[in-house]
């Protein structure tokens, strides 16, 4: 089993419910077995910030599927929500990001891993650390570390 750290956020369409249906349907994923979930965390648009705030969390999967399988499996399920790839930074109904699969580092045209702006990302690591505050990124260190650096992004961990 490998373990996989998903990345969840939402910000249309009643976000905190599609991010509650996202932990429950990333638990059905053949050959995974979702280990623990993040609370719930709402954060600033990042990028393109004319739109509303997002809700985010971290799931951790420990999976048998190779990184190309659960990738396509992430993605069937933001479709399933309705989910468009309109602009870079676009509002969204659900966004799974792929943040890291074991030790491995991809890089290919589909799927880049760890996930190439995580450690620049409050919303990303704070989640994270809940889970795993040990956490490294491969080629940039400590995620405690990289979210020291962050002081400036507004992430509120929500009741």
């Amino acid at each position: 089993m490998t373990p996989a750290y998903i990345g969840i956020g939402s910000n249309l369409a009643d976000p905190r419910a599609q991010v509650e249906r996202a932990l429950d349907e990333l638990g059905e994923i053949a050959r995974s077995r979702l280990a623990a979930r993040s609370a719930l965390y709402a954060s600033a648009p990042l990028g393109y910030e004319a739109q509303p705030e997002f809700v985010n969390a971290v799931a951790r999967l420990d999976t048998e599927l190779e990184a190309f399988e659960l990738l396509s499996e992430l993605q069937a399920i933001e479709s399933r929500h309705g989910r468009r790839r309109s602009f870079a930074n676009a509002p969204r109904t659900l966004d799974l990001d792929l943040l890291l699969f074991g030790e491995q580092r991809i890089a290919a045209p589909q799927l880049v891993v760890p996930h190439p702006r995580m450690h620049e990302r409050a919303f990303v690591l704070l989640p994270l650390l809940e889970l795993a505050p040990d956490a490294h990124i491969p080629g940039r260190g400590s995620a405690a570390a990289c979210a020291a650096a962050l002081p400036g992004q507004k992430v509120e961990r929500l009741g």
